[in-house]
Order: C-alpha cells, then sequence, then structure tokens
C-alpha cells in the first residue's frame, strides 16, 4: 500500500566489537547493484546512518529503513553505512552513542577499502538516530577529531530533559503533559531512572558546554512534531558557536511523515532535500546546498 520497493544495492554487513558495550553490526550499501572496486568508485562520499525508533524499536532490516538507506545511496550517489545499534531498554545508554563512535572509527578506518573518501564521510540520523548522530559528533570533537564534514539530523532528538520539546503545533486535544510523559518515559528507558544523566552531552547533545568545532549541519523539522523545538533550537545553538547549519520546517507533517513518499508529496520533496544536500561538489567535498528537481511521483500541484 505504501509502496515500499527498496532498489538493488549491493550490500554487505560487518559485525564490529565495541569495547565494554555490545557488538554492533552495520550494513553497508552501495549505490550500484555490484559492489565495485575501490579503483572503480575513485572514492565515494559515505554517509555513517543511524534509524529511528526512540532507542527501543526499529533496526536496519525494517524495510522502510532499509529502503531509505537503498534510495539514499542510490541517489545521492553514495556509500552508506547503516547502524544497528542496541535497543533500550534491555541495553541502556551510554552503550548506543559508544556503539556509533565504534562504527565511526572502524568506518574511518575501512572507509578506502569499501570504495569510500575519508575528505567526504558524513554522519546522520533520524529521530532517537539523529541523537545517536550528534552525540557520535561531539565525542569525535573531543576524542580524535576525525574530518566528518557534515551533519544530517531528520526531526532529532537532541535535548532529553525535554526543556525544548514543542507541543505547540500538536493536536490540541492532546494535553502538554500527556506528550511529556509519554515522551519521559522513553527516555527513562533508554537512560534510566536517575536524572543527572539527562543532562550529559552524550545524551543530550543539545546541552554540551560548547559547540564549537563540530561539522556543518542541516537539520529537518516537522511542524506537526513536539520535537520540532529541540531540532530548530539546535541549528540556532550551533549558528552561534560558528558552526554553519540550516534549518528546514516541514509545514503540515508530522514526526514520521518524511519516511511515507509514495503517498505524501512533502516527504518526496524531504527526500530530494537530503539528497540535494549529500551530493558532493565538484571540489570534492561536502557542500550545504538545496536545490528543485522535477517530480516523478506523478503528483501534480493544486
Amino acid at each position: 500500500m505504501l509502496g515500499l520497493r527498496p532498489p538493488p544495492t549491493a550490500a554487505a554487513e560487518y559485525t564490529l566489537g565495541s569495547p565494554r558495550h555490545p557488538d554492533v553490526r552495520v550494513r553497508v550499501h552501495w549505490p550500484t547493484a555490484q559492489r565495485p572496486t575501490p579503483a572503480e568508485t575513485g572514492g565515494l562520499p559515505v554517509l555513517i546512518y543511524f534509524y529511528g525508533g526512540a532507542w527501543t524499536l526499529a533496526g536496519i532490516d525494517w524495510l522502510g529503513w532499509d529502503r531509505l538507506f537503498r534510495e539514499r545511496a542510490v541517489d545521492a550517489g553514495v556509500i552508506v553505512i547503516a547502524v544497528d545499534y542496541s535497543h533500550a531498554p534491555e541495553v541502556q545508554f551510554p552503550a548506543q552513542p559508544e556503539q556509533g563512535w565504534t562504527v565511526l572509527e572502524w568506518a574511518h578506518g575501512a572507509a578506502r577499502e569499501l570504495g569510500g573518501d575519508l575528505d567526504r564521510l558524513a554522519i546522520g540520523g533520524a529521530s532517537s538516530g539523529g541523537n545517536l548522530a550528534a552525540a557520535v559528533a561531539l565525542m569525535n570533537r573531543d576524542r580524535h577529531q576525525r574530518p566528518i564534514r557534515l551533519q544530517l539530523l531528520e526531526a532529532p532528538a537532541l535535548d532529553l530533559t525535554l526543556g525544548h520539546v514543542d507541543a505547540g503545533g500538536v493536536n490540541k486535544a492532546i494535553p502538554d503533559v500527556i506528550l511529556r510523559q509519554m515522551a519521559a518515559r522513553l527516555v527513562t528507558q533508554y537512560l534510566g531512572t536517575g536524572r543527572g544523566l539527562r543532562r550529559h552531552p552524550y545524551a543530550s547533545p543539545m546541552l554540551a558546554r560548547s559547540h564549537a568545532g563540530l561539522p556543518p549541519a542541516v537539520v529537518w523539522t516537522a511542524e506537526l512534531d513536539p520535537l520540532r523545538g529541540d531540532g530548530e533550537a539546535y541549528v540556532t545553538t550551533l549558528t552561534r558557536a560558528g558552526v554553519p547549519a540550516v534549518g528546514v520546517r516541514m509545514i503540515g507533517q508530522t514526526h514520521t511523515s518524511g519516511g511515507l513518499r509514495s503517498v505524501v508529496p512533502a516527504a518526496e520533496h524531504l527526500h530530494r532535500d537530503v539528497v540535494s544536500t549529500c551530493v558532493p561538489s565538484t571540489h570534492r567535498r561536502w557542500t550545504i546546498r538545496i536545490r528543485c528537481a522535477p517530480r516523478t511521483t506523478g503528483y501534480e500541484p493544486a
């Protein structure tokens, strides 16, 4: 019904050991049906991506996410590394960002073998995955400063104290307190009952003492999403820290409608925005740009 037809891409799986935390599985997608040799690619951009699922569900095997990884790889012409991080509450923070750090370190070392370009490595994610992507970007700055050129954050959760939750665009019939209780339950599953971790920068990247030195970022938010306040405040925070950042609010959209390309025209536009942002420039570096492209879904303007 939703028209989920993933394009064929060459793919390979790897299981990586994460010190003191569970192993993490990754699936690498190439933008071609057959895996190319490093010589054939000439060094493709690499996007490490964390799926969304409130830290508790979904995964790289879910059809919707698998389709997204493949479509992004094919349409942008990049290598996508999909991260299958552990789920809460069985596994809790800091395992998930540490697994993400493990993947970043592995990708940095394996990029050339995969046919990728070390100088064009990006990191991204949606919702809880956006939280992990932003956390790993902070960890990278604090630890090894690998060359991450871009952050792609879609409807990210960035302040787990819930200080930036914005219920203004959601159905007025739902009391704000109900939304906050639901969000707090998810945060507790991920972080545990102690409240101190909610302000840890790798749990709440928004609350880091400094955001200087982070990679440029593009953040997409949805009007009808309580997390829109997180993403939009983060753009302001990064800009004030001297980090190039762009925010795009999708009017009339919900937290999850961005994945429904075949039935929601705005989701098709979001996909093209992301793909256009990922397309490498002729100077062999990541560039932040958003462009329009012809419609291919059959939808016509009203």
